[in-house]
């Protein structure tokens, strides 16, 4: 992610506390953990997928409401837009749950030890 990811997105709120709070926060966390979100991203490509269908899915939005921002208010469209992307983000998380487990190596109990000499 960078900081004009965090704008556009910040952009679909109506408050403009929340847009000031949610940059200075986003900032803060990109200096401390850029170098953890780097590696984490780099380890899991299906994040950065994730992360830039949910910026078409913003610029869509802010399309639609710049369009028709009656319609959008009356459809509930950020309401839509705001479930798919926290079902995506749950869903993703499980995939990684699940992908982690499945690559640990398996440990067998009660192993016989071999010894040299014997077949």
């Amino acid at each position: 992610f960078s900081l004009d990811s965090v704008i556009t997105a910040v952009g679909i709120s109506n408050s403009l506390v929340v847009m000031i709070t949610a940059i200075v926060l986003a900032a803060v966390i990109m200096v401390v953990f850029s170098g953890q979100v780097s590696a984490f991203i780099e380890r899991h490509p299906s994040m950065k997928i994730l992360a830039l269908s949910f910026l078409i899915l913003i610029g869509s939005m802010l399309v639609i409401e710049g369009w028709a921002h009656e319609a959008a208010e009356e459809l509930h469209l950020k309401n839509y837009i705001y479930f798919a992307m926290a079902f995506a983000v749950i869903v993703d998380f499980l995939q990684l749950r699940l992908k982690s487990k499945e690559n640990k190596p398996v440990k067998l109990h009660n192993q016989p030890k071999l010894t040299e000499g014997t077949d």
